[in-house]
């Protein structure tokens, strides 16, 4: 728990996507994601996050539903969204917080 706090925490924003190996949307999700990264580079952290393998965590978040995606700048959360995302309105958006 203390590392992810380390990790949001930082000035560059960090996109943790909270996920679950069963699910469908999850795994349509990995590949936008990783299209993310290899555009933004070192612009964004993208850390993924088990729900089932992180319960306490998901639930201190109040994940209900997979994939939800939080956006944190400097440990804040400046966006949320559950459900798919696609790449060029998550990089729009990471943009706009960097």
């Amino acid at each position: 728990m203390s590392n992810f706090t380390e990790i949001i925490n930082r000035e560059k924003p960090v996109l943790v996507d909270f996920f679950a190996e069963w699910c469908g949307p999850c795994q349509t999700m990995s590949p936008i994601l990783k299209k993310v990264k290899d555009e933004l580079g070192e612009k964004v952290s993208i850390i993924k996050i088990d729900v089932d393998k992180n319960q306490m965590l998901a639930s201190k978040f109040k994940v209900q539903g997979v994939p939800t995606l939080i956006l944190y700048k400097a440990g804040k959360q400046v966006w949320r969204q559950s459900g798919l995302v696609q790449k060029r309105d998550l990089v729009h958006i990471i943009n706009s917080f960097s």
